[in-house]
């Protein structure tokens, strides 16, 4: 009797026009059956049978939500710039325009224009690289593969299989997902041999480790942690000093990378590729999606004839980029190009250099409407705070911030807690935040004036208990 008082499925599509119009007649169809099915099992569990216009609106909701992108941009208030599980790096509008370009038309990817023979996708990179990196020295040229593992995986297949890597224990360095230098070491089928210990690695330690299986020297920036106190690093100059003696090759890993003096900006200083390769490194690692500022990808520099050697690896053709990633890559290099007007171009530099009385205002803008959203729930205080880089680049150090933090009335908040940080995800563009101290914390650093509105309109409605708001 259950399936005779549910209405047929072409009854209910009938009804379904316009949804019909929007996401197809199959997924439509699809989200009917498992309406009816789910009001089926309801019913044998001792559940009332939903009426017509309850199925239909459920369908509805169904179908917009099955047909909702799942990767969705956010509010990243988390006080991380460049989050890695948020995407990282935001492009320049200069890049992001490229790469729509690219996608949506034929492309000179491997196309010489000038002769109309086949070309190399490098080289719509590698020019610029070289001239940023190196003044445009003719010895130095690039490639791009899809991110810095890979572009360190790459370099060692190629210059180092079946022999040894030379590299201080205290640069053994595990970045994030647990992808460690000696596991890539280990794929790249070479050797690794460690040298010094976890805080003192002196000159002669390299010295005394290089022998006739030795294929390279290394270092590794390290980039996402900080060793203090007694500690003692060799510097690049004589790590160079040392392989050139003995000629090998010396390979930097710098990790994230930028190609801007961070310190003209009032930021913590971090290596750049132009100072490895003027210490002597033969080639530099990097990624492009950190603290460059542009897409994913892992960029390698350095001299002509290594780069060429790597080129020829057969693993560089399983690790290239495409179209969309490379017409990014350029146009973000590009604004390099332009030093007196790149704070405020390139995304990733702006939010770095914010102002704290500049996010303080922001701050206390739109504290009335999240403080009418959550009503009784929270209550809500604009604070400083302290932002973090992320993505591995200057762990240690710390931005001046502000935000604000929602401290639920529950006396005991936990519960109240994840129900109102899982409610501001639920939102049509989810707002991240983080838990700390028996509150929520939004950081506002990368809430700039443009994503305001769209903040605080999307607000009207909001159910703090997450109970009204949409999965």
């Amino acid at each position: 009797m259950t399936n005779l008082r549910l209405p047929a499925v072409d009854r209910l599509l009938q009804q379904l026009a316009a949804s019909i119009a929007v996401y197809g007649r199959q997924p439509v169809t699809a989200c009917v059956r498992a309406e009816l099915a789910a009001a089926r099992e309801g019913a044998r569990g001792g559940l009332p049978l939903p009426d017509e216009a309850a199925l239909l609106e459920a369908v509805r909701r169904r179908a917009e939500a099955a047909a909702r992108p799942r990767l969705r941009p956010v509010f990243n208030l988390s006080g991380t710039v460049l989050h890695t599980n948020l995407g990282r790096a935001p492009l320049a509008a200069e890049a992001i325009a490229r790469l729509v370009e690219a996608a949506g038309a034929p492309c000179a990817l491997e196309y010489d224009l000038a002769s109309g023979g086949r070309g190399d996708r490098d080289d719509l990179v590698s020019p610029l690289l070289a001239e940023l990196v190196a003044n445009g020295d003719p010895g130095i040229a690039a490639t791009v593969v899809n991110n810095n593992a890979a572009a360190v995986l790459l370099c060692l297949n190629a210059l180092a299989q079946g022999k040894e890597a030379v590299v201080s224990r205290g640069e053994l360095v595990e970045i994030g997902g647990a992808f460690r230098i000696p596991d890539v070491m280990r794929r790249a089928q070479v050797r690794l041999v460690e040298v010094g210990t976890t805080n003192r690695t002196h000159a002669a330690d390299y010295a005394d480790a290089i022998g006739p299986r030795t294929a390279l020297l290394m270092k590794v920036h390290t980039s996402n942690y900080a060793v203090t106190g007694f500690t003692k690093a060799v510097d690049a100059a004589e790590v160079a000093r040392l392989a050139h003696a003995a000629g090998l090759p010396f390979l930097v890993d710098l990790g994230s990378g930028t190609l801007c003096d961070f310190a003209a900006y009032g930021l913590p200083p971090e290596p750049t590729p132009q100072q490895a390769l003027a210490a002597g490194a033969d080639l530099v690692t990097f990624s492009g999606d950190k603290l460059l500022g542009g897409p994913q990808a892992g960029l390698i520099v350095g001299r002509r004839e290594l780069v060429a050697r790597i080129k020829k690896n057969p693993l560089k053709r399983a690790l290239r980029v495409g179209k969309t990633t490379l017409a990014a890559l350029e146009a973000t290099l590009a604004l390099y190009r332009d030093p007196d007007r790149l704070q405020q171009r390139l995304p990733t530099l702006r939010l770095l250099t914010r102002p704290q009385a500049e996010i303080e205002a922001a701050a206390r803008r739109v504290h009335p409407a999240v403080q009418a959203a959550v009503g009784d729930f929270a209550a809500v205080t604009v604070e400083a705070c302290a932002s973090q880089i992320g993505s591995g680049a200057l762990p240690v150090e710390r931005l001046p911030s502000a935000g604000l933090v929602l401290r639920p009335a529950a006396r005991r908040p936990g519960k109240a807690l994840l129900a109102l940080e899982a409610a501001f995800r639920a939102l049509p563009v989810p707002v991240i935040g983080r838990i700390r101290d028996d509150a929520l914390h939004f950081d506002l650093r990368c809430l700039e004036s443009g994503d305001e509105a769209g903040f605080v309109a999307q607000l009207d409605g909001f159910d703090p208990g997450g109970r009204g708001n949409p999965a």
